[in-house]
């Protein structure tokens, strides 16, 4: 694995080293010995599939409260995603600011989120299919979430946004959301 750090502290894109042959390639899509030296959390607690199947369609931004605070590692596995993350740490030097990336079947980039980001994605292509490793089980409770629209954010997003659930389209501006919340 290839580790490669973003604008945002403790964030990462995460590149596949390909040992390739006539059969086709073998890549380590995670290590925890690799994790660690790269800095980043290492705790897998759950899997997750998602599947989507119209370009457009976004989900997020979503994020849990500590103690359940989740870091994840999304990856596309089929189609093409746009995959954004905002840093909610208070003390955080890019506070409020965020990065996105394009993961694709492709590519086969990963994003790594760590605890205390909020995080979404908008398909490029119908029948988009992403995969997350996450160090905590979701915890309904403590479940919290921001307007993908939100003007204090800033996100431009690469393709219109045509599906948002109900759930997803509730939720507060930044302006909004108590500080407890975020």
């Amino acid at each position: 694995m290839l580790v490669h750090a973003t604008p945002l502290d403790g964030a990462a894109l995460i590149e596949l080293k390909h040992l390739e042959d006539d059969r086709g390639f073998f890549a380590r899509t995670f290590c925890r010995e690799e994790f660690t030296a790269a800095g980043l959390e290492p705790a897998v607690e759950q899997c997750n599939l998602s599947f989507n199947h119209r370009r457009g369609t976004l989900r997020g931004f979503h994020y849990q409260l500590a103690p359940n605070a989740e870091a994840k590692t999304i990856r596309c596995t089929r189609g093409a995603v746009y995959d954004v993350i905002v840093d909610l740490r208070p003390g955080s030097p890019t506070y409020l600011r965020h990065f996105g990336a394009a993961l694709t079947a492709e590519n086969r980039l990963a994003m790594h989120v760590p605890r205390h980001f909020a995080h979404a994605y908008l398909t490029l292509t119908d029948d988009a299919e992403t995969l997350y490793q996450v160090s905590s089980a979701y915890t309904p409770g403590a479940e919290r979430g921001l307007r993908w629209d939100d003007p204090a954010l800033g996100v431009t997003w690469p393709v219109p946004v045509e599906v948002v659930s109900d759930k997803d389209a509730a939720w507060p501006l930044l302006a909004d959301a108590p500080l407890e919340a975020r």
